[in-house]
């Protein structure tokens, strides 16, 4: 389901909780904030949408079928006047929401980006200790080709290898495959990735044994990890600028 989809149907039912629209909201932190503020708003129409029933309304029926006109409540124009208010408001919001993540603040946004950069972070050190006790006794002697080979799939390729590449192949890293290489440089063994998730800004990461950078690629975001108190950023550096990419 395409962003433009899930809006048009989040926008019609809010509560949609069906697998598919599940999916597509956690797809994304705009979609997830999108559904949301939605239900949110849906929450709070309903709320006031919510008229208590006057307790003699059935004798002002009454009056009115019999041609006498009881006086007119104040309380149910208020009532009718926030139901409109809140109607109109929400017609606003559904014509308008584009323009207001449009105008979202630097500040969210900047907030938004780094959660998501943080994770992309965190997932590569959890594959990093998933893999270790396999990749790190292989030496395949891995050639320039084989790495290009692997690469192909992302649109890009290696100029030369940047150091003794121990290993190198595909693997899964969330919902995408991702390129993994574990390879030898100044700073010590480290463990790269391609992964083709889009990221926006040089991120670093790390935790009580391990660090590394994250930094955006062209459609991708290029990942090195190795032990605490070592710089990945050269390594990243090195890598980057080997790159070649595909018209």
């Amino acid at each position: 389901m395409d962003d433009l989809e899930f809006r048009r149907r989040i926008l019609a039912d809010p509560n949609d909780n069906s697998e598919e629209m599940i999916e597509a909201k956690n797809a994304s932190l705009v979609n997830r904030k999108l559904s949301d503020e939605l239900q949110l708003l849906d929450a709070k129409i309903d709320k006031a949408l919510k008229v208590d029933v006057p307790d003699d309304l059935a004798d002002r029926i009454l009056f009115h079928q019999s041609g006498q006109t009881p006086a007119k409540p104040k309380t149910t124009k208020v009532h009718l006047a926030i139901a409109a208010s809140v109607a109109f408001a929400f017609g606003i919001f559904t014509g308008q929401f584009n323009s207001i993540f449009d105008n979202t603040s630097s500040t969210s946004k900047t907030a938004q980006i780094a959660a998501a950069e943080a994770n992309l972070g965190q997932m590569a050190l959890d594959h990093f200790y998933a893999e270790a006790p396999f990749v790190n006794t292989i030496d395949e002697g891995v050639e320039l080709s084989q790495v290009n080979a692997k690469l192909k799939p992302f649109g890009s390729e290696l100029t030369e290898l940047p150091g003794h590449v121990y290993y190198v192949n595909h693997c899964s890293f969330g919902n995408q495959n991702a390129l993994h290489m574990v390879m030898d440089t100044p700073q010590g063994k480290v463990t790269v990735f391609v992964v083709p998730m889009k990221s926006q800004i040089e991120t670093d990461f790390k935790d009580s044994k391990m660090e590394g950078v994250l930094m955006p690629l062209r459609d991708a975001s290029l990942i090195v990890v190795g032990e605490k108190g070592s710089d990945m950023k050269p390594v990243a550096n090195t890598i980057k600028s080997e790159l070649r990419w595909q018209i």
